[in-house]
């Protein structure tokens, strides 16, 4: 892999995605030097990761974190810096390397896009870029040559399934997905499933957002998208399938019949290393062994339609029902939904119900720039919760 360290910003270096990138740095030392950390609110977990690992700066996004944050760091030559911009200012500099972009929702979008516009090579885990400015993103990665590698389990599985495939012998993917905390609930019951039920994950250790979606299924809606724009392919050439077990990651089938499956446990670490380190394999250090024949019968289902609405609603999007700015508005309106959820204001069922009547409020829009996509965004979270004050 060569003598020199290749050398790392982390968008949401405090998160679930952000803490494992840092565990394959502490890992390996003499192959990782961390340069860029950037926090949301958690600024004392962001200082003791500034302090392990010594980064040029650290950004903070919570303005309020800003002053015991750099008091906690004035001891050591670290930059501490605040503010809408400092995270997109800081991903362009030349001591960046590759840009691990972790961070939760629409906020990853603009330090993302500041990266690709760099030419940095982009760890990609922020799927709400590409939901909701993917044409916008992989337009840049191609002009400004910036190589986009996902970090999703299931789009890493795919991108590693297709390594030395002709894209013209693609005939579909199909994106795994676990069911979420509720895939044995019956639909009916869902109206009475509490936050506190919706955050418990039978397979993966995740933020509360994402796990709140994988329970409503936007996430593998989410995931659709996000494999549009990464693989160039339609809605009907995208799968969705439910294995309990996630042991396949996702799988890839090919023109002559043949399919190519990614398995291994369910550990965010691989795929995180194989993003920082391909084309080139390493061993996860302190990875868990899988053993195919002691796992047992692996199992997969069509989703349950009923149980899922989200995901058809993504699909919907995904064909353009809701036009070329529909993925913004779904995002802003599910980030809206799953906070009031979260905070015990709307039942689970109301989440689906609260995205889909914002898509068909707010009216089609074709977003070409990061100022309109911005703009899309504000007015779709100002008419969700204009709907929940309404009618929730």
């Amino acid at each position: 892999m060569g003598n020199k360290r290749q050398r790392i910003a982390i968008l949401g270096s405090t998160g679930s995605i952000g803490t494992q990138t840092l565990d394959v740095a502490r890992a390996w030392p003499d192959l990782f030097e961390v340069e860029m950390l950037a926090a949301g609110r958690n600024w004392e977990l962001l200082a003791r990761q500034a302090e392990e690992f010594g980064p040029d700066c650290v950004v903070i996004a919570d303005q309020a974190g800003y002053r015991p944050l750099s008091e906690a760091l004035a001891h050591l030559p670290i930059k501490v810096y605040t503010g809408e911009d400092a995270a997109a200012m800081s991903v362009v500099s030349s001591s960046v390397d590759t840009v691990v972009s972790a961070m939760v929702g629409f906020a990853g979008l603009a330090p993302t896009l500041a990266a690709v516009r760099a030419g940095k090579k982009i760890a990609l885990a922020n799927k709400e870029t590409l939901v909701v400015a993917g044409e916008l993103v992989m337009a840049e990665a191609k002009r400004c040559r910036a190589p986009v590698i996902p970090v999703d389990s299931e789009h890493s599985a795919i991108f590693q399934c297709l390594v030395g495939e002709m894209p013209s012998s693609v005939k579909r993917l199909v994106l795994t997905a676990s069911g979420g905390a509720f895939r044995d609930v019956p639909a009916a019951e869902l109206d009475r499933m509490t936050a506190a039920d919706a955050l418990k994950h039978p397979c993966w250790d995740m933020g509360r957002k994402i796990t709140v979606d994988c329970a409503t299924m936007m996430n593998k809606g989410f995931e659709a998208i996000e494999a549009r724009w990464l693989f160039d392919l339609p809605a009907e050439r995208i799968g969705v399938a439910v294995h309990p077990q996630s042991i396949v990651h996702s799988f890839v089938e090919f023109a002559d019949g043949a399919f190519k499956a990614q398995m291994g446990m369910p550990d965010m670490r691989l795929p995180i290393q194989y993003a920082l380190t391909f084309p080139y394999r390493l061993p996860v250090r302190g990875g868990s062994d899988y053993d195919p024949v002691a796992a047992g019968a692996l199992t997969f289902a069509e989703p349950d339609a009923a149980k899922y609405p989200c995901l058809g609603l993504a699909y919907d999007v995904l064909r353009d029902a809701y036009g070329k700015g529909g993925g913004c508005v779904m995002n802003a309106a599910n980030e809206v939904a799953v906070a009031e959820f979260l905070d015990g204001r709307i039942r689970f069922t109301d989440i689906y119900e609260l995205v889909r009547r914002v898509l068909e409020a707010v009216p089609p829009a074709s977003p070409r720039t990061l100022e309109e996509y911005a703009a899309l965004d504000a007015a779709a979270r100002d008419a969700a919760r204009s709907a929940v004050r309404a009618s929730f």
